[in-house]
């Protein structure tokens, strides 16, 4: 059951929150109490994503591969809110599935700009203001395929598992500043991702979770909270699975 005073007072940033997962933790977050910058590329979807939640939001149209517009959307949400507290970087694509002989050269570029420069793009901006109000939780979606490796979906399993070791890095670089910095790793979820993938791709997912399901979006946004939460003070640089039992490390 949700504290509907968990986040009271704290301010959360979550890149590719108009859809899918980040939009579900926008939406529990800001129900527990926090201020939240809704971060998307998409005007429309961040319209559609604020109508839904409702209070406590601030949108902010932004490019995640633009080094220069992520710094500016950080000023943003500094100049709203007063701070940032908590950073989720759930902003990601899929890139197309075929072998990585065969992988277009822009595709796999496209993959890991989005996915992996992204993401530490947004870290990066997000870390010097934890760091002036001497606490912060960092939240990195990674994925199953980041620790596996997925057959055609190359640049997708590279650009998580490259996620993987940033979060290691930046937890241990943090550690001591009251900073905790975590990833989680899903099997696959239904959200609107699942569109960027071809059909025998995701019953091959499916097919490798042996609770024989995708996970919910509710599932693997209340983990995400936790490792948002005040309540996880003495985890750092760790690697979370909601998997339906496909992790096996």
């Amino acid at each position: 059951m949700s504290n509907p005073k968990r986040f009271e007072g704290r301010r959360a940033v979550v890149t590719g929150g108009a859809s899918g997962i980040g939009l579900g933790v926008c939406a529990r977050l800001a129900s527990e109490g926090a201020q939240v910058a809704l971060w998307d590329l998409s005007q429309d979807a961040i319209a559609a994503a604020q109508q839904k939640i409702g209070a406590n939001v601030t949108a902010v149209q932004v490019d995640v591969t633009d080094p220069d517009a992520v710094s500016a959307a950080c000023e943003k949400t500094v100049s709203a809110m007063g701070g940032v507290d908590i950073l989720v970087a759930s902003a990601g694509i899929t890139g197309p599935n075929t072998t990585t002989w065969e992988y277009p050269v822009d595709a796999w570029r496209q993959v890991i700009e989005v996915n992996l420069n992204g993401l530490f793009y947004c870290n990066r901006a997000v870390v010097p203001r934890m760091l002036e109000g001497g606490y912060g939780r960092i939240v990195n979606v990674a994925s199953i395929a980041g620790k596996e490796g997925n057959p055609n979906a190359s640049a997708y399993s590279a650009s998580k598992a490259a996620v993987i070791g940033l979060t290691k890095s930046l937890g241990k670089e943090l550690a001591k500043n009251n900073i905790t910095v975590n990833c989680v790793t899903p099997a696959a979820v239904r959200t609107p991702i699942f569109d960027q993938m071809s059909q025998t791709h995701i019953d091959f997912m499916l097919s490798k979770i042996p609770m024989g399901r995708f996970g919910a979006v509710e599932e693997v946004t209340s983990l995400i909270c936790w490792l948002a939460s005040e309540e996880c003070s003495f985890s750092t640089g760790g690697v979370f699975d909601v998997s339906g039992g496909r992790a096996t490390y």
